[in-house]
């Protein structure tokens, strides 16, 4: 099947129209694999800085002599700033490119390591993860539209879903990484090296990660739709020609200029209809990145500690439990990427809602129903087994589901011209999701009966969402993504 492009040319309607030499495709796919693994760094160092953050909230309140409210606020200030770098991120992204984006997001972190380490106070703590926050936002909106635009249609699910899997090894490798200087010092409180306290420590550990990061990034070019956009032609057809062949890289060109239009600057406007309100697949990127931190998930992973030392387990239990629940997340995405391109976007992620929301209903009654002792709610004998294994339960669904499968949609859903502007915005609306949730939860880890339902409420309703609105775009071009809802 073809298409007639604005010059009248015939290109194939999509990529997989084209005929593939083995060898030419099994290039293409190497090298697809090294760009997208490189931009997936940035969600290794967001699941890093996660992590470290988690298991550094008891010292960071006894440090600086904090009560929950500003705890939460610390604990959540890199969610913040990721919110409002990924607002900025589409309009910037557009006029420095995806890969400059992401060279800003390294700094950033960087600087969020060093600083953090080296807070003299809590609000010189938050300003510093504001600022790594800002490059997390940045690289959230960055990575994943670069990784769909060098990805062809078949295995874009596979690859876009390396970002997901770069968070949760994050989250897992920073909680194996920062037992070691919590045990030596005795403690994350404990003065480890030149006096400083093992937190610190951990920190300053970001800042290696960041420059690899920067360095890697130096190896991979800029992204060919990117680079079409500028009119960069000689250059996109060179990166192009790298993962298609030469002959294929001609088509596609082709077909992102017939998408975009020439000589006009991305702006917000483009996200509204000519007829007044923002285009239905845009409404339908803000919702599924507010469902997907609704559900609760980075409770888990942010308060790990502190949930499950405030329902009697131990401080080395809470540990071993934490460091469990990431391994698992970590293996059960990988099970995801084997099946994204395979059973498709859609089915996912109901599947998933189906199981968060029994998961969910289940730890809402265990902790309903629990004891509450000096204030806090008590698991005794079956209960506290009950809702340990609903909770890693839970953390497989999602893993398996909307964990990956968010990331490659918003990498992939939206249309060329508005690509980046509706990826910055659905983008920010998930930091934010994911900031409300984070900062609300130590007021309300007292009455986690009420938290869990709510998230529950969000799960289900998320099954309803998809079920109604999402499409699939297994396989469909980047080139073919239509503006409305189907």
């Amino acid at each position: 099947m073809v298409i007639d492009d604005a010059g009248g040319q015939s290109v194939p309607a999509t990529d997989e129209d084209l005929p593939v030499d083995p060898r030419a495709a099994r290039a293409a796919f190497q090298s697809a694999v090294r760009y997208a693994s490189v931009a997936a760094i940035g969600g290794l160092l967001f699941g890093y800085d996660i992590s470290t953050t988690n298991r550094a909230v008891t010292a960071l309140q006894a440090t600086f002599h904090i009560g929950n409210g500003i705890l939460g606020f610390a604990a959540a200030s890199a969610v913040l700033g990721a919110a409002v770098g990924a607002v900025w991120a589409g309009r910037i992204g557009d006029r420095l490119g995806r890969l400059s984006m992401m060279k800003l997001s390294a700094a950033a972190l960087f600087v969020c390591g060093l600083g953090a380490g080296l807070a003299a106070s809590i609000w010189m703590f938050i300003v510093f993860h504001l600022i790594g926050g800002i490059g997390i936002g940045f690289s959230s909106v960055a990575a994943p539209a670069y990784i769909a635009e060098v990805s062809p249609p078949r295995f874009r699910g596979r690859l876009g879903s390396l970002q997901q899997l770069a968070i949760v090894i994050g989250l897992f490798g920073a909680l194996a990484l920062t037992w070691v200087p919590f045990h030596l010092a005795g403690g994350s409180g404990e003065p480890l090296w030149l006096g400083m306290a093992a937190w610190r420590w951990t920190f300053f550990g970001e800042m290696i990660p960041a420059l690899a990061y920067f360095a890697l990034l130096l190896t991979i070019p800029e992204s060919p739709r990117y680079l079409v956009v500028r009119q960069r032609i000689p250059q996109a057809s060179q990166v192009l020609s790298t993962l298609l062949g030469e002959r294929d890289a001609q088509y596609t060109i082709a077909r992102i200029a017939g998408t975009l239009e020439q000589e006009k600057a991305a702006s917000w406007r483009d996200l509204r209809k000519p007829t007044g309100g923002l285009y239905g697949i845009v409404w339908v990127g803000l919702g599924l990145a507010v469902f997907q931190q609704f559900v609760g998930i980075n409770v888990i992973f942010n308060y790990s500690d502190l949930l499950w030392e405030a329902v009697g387990f131990g401080k080395n239990s809470s540990f071993t439990i934490g460091l469990v629940t990431t391994g698992v997340n970590v293996l059960i995405t990988l099970v995801a990427i084997a099946l994204i391109d395979r059973l498709g976007r859609r089915p996912l992620l109901l599947a998933g809602s189906a199981g968060m929301s029994l998961m969910l209903i289940t730890m809402t009654d265990v902790f309903a129903g629990a004891p509450v002792r000096n204030g806090q709610p008590q698991l005794d004998g079956a209960s506290g087994i009950v809702a340990l294994v609903a909770a890693d339960l839970f953390v497989v669904a999602f893993a398996v589901s909307w964990g990956p499968v968010l990331w490659v949609l918003l990498g992939e859903m939206f249309p060329n011209r508005i690509r980046s502007a509706a990826l910055g915005l659905a983008s920010g609306a998930q930091w934010m999701a994911s900031w409300t949730i984070a900062v609300t939860f130590p007021a309300l880890r007292h009455a986690l009966g009420l938290a869990y339902g709510f998230y529950t409420t969000c799960a289900a309703l998320s099954l309803f969402f998809v079920w109604r609105w999402v499409r699939e775009t297994n396989g469909v071009s980047l080139e073919d993504m239509p503006d409305e809802v189907r």
